[in-house]
């Protein structure tokens, strides 16, 4: 059965968004292996604090990721 992991930064995220993260990664992975699978498809949502994410030597935190989200520069 497989288990998809999804890592996120902390609150940039809605509690709605992250139930469309597991519905349509499930719809995906069952587009792939067929519909029986489906009920033994795991999503793991997991969050990380902001600023405990690193990307180039950098923290990245949730108001970064909001700017680079809306098209803004991150700070």
């Amino acid at each position: 059965m497989p288990l998809i992991e999804v890592h996120l930064i902390e609150n940039v995220f809605t509690a709605d968004q992250k139930r469309q993260m597991i519905t349509k990664l499930t719809d995906a992975m069952v587009a792939i292996e067929g519909e029986n699978m489906r009920g033994v498809t795991w999503v793991k949502v997991s969050e990380t604090a902001s600023g405990e994410w690193g990307i180039g030597g950098q923290p990245m935190t949730t108001e970064a990721v909001k700017a680079l989200a809306a098209g803004r520069k991150a700070a």
